[in-house]
């Protein structure tokens, strides 16, 4: 199925504008540490507009799925293909966006600072910013409701803040595709309802979300799609239709109850 989403550019300069389908493709991907099997022969497809969980047990191999996609390690065996073409080849398409637990909040940036590092990949080593550029910064922060925090150095906000400054950070970057490592954890209820409506709009706008979740029954109301790891795939799909009995028992190893039944 090919999507219908337009991909969105923002400012005023739309000479990289996008319509269409853009496609995903994780072929037998594996992945090893040592002599450890991280992840075997994984495979998937999903095209633009989508949110996909990535769920599983502790170990399943969900972050370093994240990392595979991200370019931050090398595949063992497989290839990650976006439009047919390696997906590495054109780096500016993906943002990733770490565990909040490994981003030092201490550190001296604002939250527009933080933003504007998103048009890095764009301007190069020597390109300082231009009117485009920043109209970018300006439309990212207004989206994500950081305009009037903008001043406000990183450590000063709330978790959920937090996570929409490097949302933006993305949007600034104009990626198509995102990554999240865990981006609820530590949410309190009402952080992770807004985080989720948030990410099912931007999926709306032409992007592909990709994260891995471990909270089942809040997954089938976030996420469109969900791959099932435990080291290999037990299954890929609807979100609804993999987060079946089964599949959790060979997931998990013992009875998981979810929202899915209610959706």
């Amino acid at each position: 199925m090919v999507s219908t989403h337009e991909h969105i550019c923002w400012g005023s300069d739309h000479s990289h504008h996008h319509h269409g389908g853009h496609l995903l493709e994780v072929q037998h991907l594996s992945a090893r540490y040592g002599e450890v099997t991280a992840l075997e022969d994984i495979n998937f497809a999903l095209h633009c507009g989508h949110t996909l969980a990535l769920a599983g047990p502790n170990g399943a191999g969900k972050s370093t799925l994240i990392n595979l996609l991200a370019g931050l390690q090398e595949p063992a065996e497989g290839r990650i293909l976006w439009n047919e073409a390696p997906l590495h080849h054109t780096r500016h398409e993906i943002a990733y966006m770490p565990q909040r637990t490994e981003v030092d909040w201490r550190f001296p940036i604002t939250v527009r600072e933080l933003v504007e590092m998103g048009r890095y990949p764009s301007l190069g080593l020597w390109r300082k910013q231009n009117a485009h550029d920043r109209e970018i910064v300006d439309k990212a922060l207004e989206s994500l409701q950081l305009t009037d925090l903008q001043k406000r150095q990183i450590g000063a906000l709330s978790g959920g803040q937090q996570q929409r400054a490097f949302l933006a950070r993305a949007l600034a970057q104009e990626a198509h595709i995102l990554l999240l490592d865990e981006p609820f954890t530590g949410l309190d209820v009402p952080g992770m309802e807004s985080l989720g409506k948030l990410l099912r709009s931007l999926a709306s706008e032409g992007r592909l979300i990709i994260a891995s979740h471990h909270d089942l029954n809040s997954a089938p109301r976030i996420f469109s799609h969900c791959l099932l790891l435990k080291k290999k795939s037990i299954a890929f799909g609807k979100t609804s239709d993999v987060l079946t009995p089964q599949n959790l028992l060979t997931a998990f190893g013992k009875q998981h109850f979810t929202g899915t039944s209610h959706e």
